[in-house]
């Protein structure tokens, strides 16, 4: 008898390659290139603790920063930044307490910034990237 947890797990593994999948994992390579031209040193990417995830830890002349990554293609009705929403917030709090505790780094300053990243139509590039910093205030 087929179980069906395999052919869920299969159909899983056939969806990485989905086109927003696609366009999430180049939104992030945007985003960390954008990053490294501003100097800052990657720390972590897509760090997770059971279900929470960070796109990007980084270190901003000795500044822990949280980037979350929020990409778009132009014809969204929601722009990047509209889409970090509150519920999203309490969850990267969560995400940035359990990295600061896993690095024993709570004694280094942190901010959060968001990195919206916008995709032609079609999501093939290029890619306008705008990091907005302290969006969330700890």
């Amino acid at each position: 008898m087929l179980n069906p947890f395999r052919a869920f797990r299969r159909r899983a593994a056939s969806g990485a390659n989905a086109p927003h999948l696609r366009l999430g994992r180049a939104g992030e390579e945007a985003a960390a290139a954008e990053a490294r031209a501003r100097g800052w040193i990657i720390l972590d990417r897509n760090w997770r603790y059971g279900h929470l995830e960070l796109d990007l830890v980084c270190e901003d002349r000795g500044e822990i920063v949280f980037l979350e990554v929020r990409t778009r293609t132009e014809r969204y009705l929601v722009s990047p930044a509209e889409s970090l929403t509150p519920e999203k917030c309490r969850r990267l709090v969560r995400a940035a307490q359990a990295w600061l505790g896993a690095h024993d780094a709570w004694e280094r300053p942190c901010r959060f910034d968001l990195a919206c990243v916008t995709a032609a139509d079609g999501g093939d590039g290029p890619y306008r990237t705008e990091i907005l910093s302290h969006v969330i205030e700890q």
